[in-house]
């Protein structure tokens, strides 16, 4: 059975294909800001990536029409669940109509599997989309009545990743209580009890540490002063597209910046710093999520490859618990290794059901 996987990112398009469990090849084409601030929307980057994968296909000699099943990363839709679903017309609407409130890349992974699916007649599935909503409800609660906090994270390489973990500790990830670090284009840090992601900070929705294209947050009343002579739309690209690195040196390309760094510049320097910073300020507030019970902090993704953060980490958090490097992600293989037992029918799909996991309270 021949799967093609499709992992749309804030700086990258992720291509896999596999027979079975077996990988064809995987490749990772990164796009600059420069080249994605060229669409006014997040849709309206969706031929430019088909045709992304399409050019990758082509470059290792796989037909499109021999693809048995097609899989894409998700989210924007309603929040959801954990586990695997399948995309239906009711998924691919809501999730092009953000209907959950959030625009983010990882939209674009159930959208083009969707189209490949209708245009070859296969079936398509997405795993784990950003939206997995698990929050406990005193995690929802600001200081603003019927305003509340989103569950928005990099949920399928959080979850894989800490499963591994948890795999080579010898024990369950529904046993164990992890902070888990996605260092990326986009960056988000989740308290993981139980198997569960308990809270979490919102990668594209203005909170967080300040990533290569996200503004991360900032305090309210800068906010409304920056909306005095910007528009909305400008503050909601600053959250997912044009923040962070591109706001501060027109680049979304962290080995361009981190060599200015190394080069002494003055303002490169610090930005990276803060970065630094801002990740382990969230570690700390995670770990007080978890009552201080933490048995790991796991760092993944591309951007932990640069020694630099992962010492920054270790100096600031190494107290909290013992900190474990997983540099890149595992959300290829999961999603291969998960569609691969629905379709062997050793599990079963979930079916989108077109509501929200919460929905309010009932003092709402």
């Amino acid at each position: 059975m021949r799967l093609l996987v499709i992992n749309p990112g804030s700086t990258s398009t992720k291509i896999s294909v596999f027979d079975d469990d077996s990988e064809i090849f995987t490749e990772s084409i990164f796009h600059d800001a420069p080249e994605l601030l060229r669409f006014s929307t997040t849709n309206d980057q969706l031929p430019f990536r088909k045709s992304v994968v399409m050019d990758a296909l082509s470059r290792h000699s796989v037909d499109v029409d021999s693809i048995d099943v097609f899989v894409g990363r998700g989210g924007c839709a309603y929040s959801q669940g954990e586990g695997v679903m399948e995309i239906d017309e009711r998924l691919y609407a809501d999730t092009r109509d953000d209907k959950g409130g959030s625009d983010h890349p990882a939209k674009l992974g159930v959208m083009m599997a969707y189209e490949f699916g209708r245009e070859h007649h296969k079936p398509m599935f997405t795993l784990n989309p950003t939206n997995v909503d698990e929050f406990e409800d005193v995690a929802r609660i600001t200081g603003l009545k019927g305003v509340y906090r989103r569950a928005q994270s990099h949920v399928l390489n959080q979850k894989g990743i800490a499963r591994l973990h948890a795999k080579r500790l010898g024990r369950r990830y529904e046993d164990c209580s992890f902070i888990v670090c996605h260092i990326d284009g986009g960056i988000t840090v989740a308290a993981h009890s139980k198997g569960r992601m308990i809270d979490g900070t919102e990668g594209a929705g203005g909170d967080g540490p300040f990533t290569p294209t996200r503004l991360g947050s900032i305090p309210l009343m800068e906010t409304a002063r920056y909306l005095e002579t910007h528009t909305p739309a400008e503050l909601e690209a600053m959250c997912s597209r044009s923040g962070g690195f591109v706001s501060h040196f027109g680049t979304s390309d962290a080995n361009k910046v981190h060599k200015l760094k190394e080069a002494g510049d003055p303002h490169a320097s610090i930005v990276w710093e803060a970065m630094i910073y801002q990740i382990c300020k969230s570690i700390g507030a995670m770990a007080t999520v978890l009552e201080g019970k933490v048995d790991a902090i796991l760092l993944t993704g591309g951007l932990v490859r640069f020694g630099d953060i992962v010492e920054g980490i270790e100096r600031r958090c190494s107290w909290i618990a013992p900190i474990s490097v997983y540099q890149g992600e595992v959300e290829q293989e999961e999603m291969c290794s998960e569609v691969l037992k629905v379709m062997r029918g050793e599990k079963k799909a979930a079916v989108y059901s077109g509501r929200p996991v919460f929905s309010g309270f009932p003092w709402d």
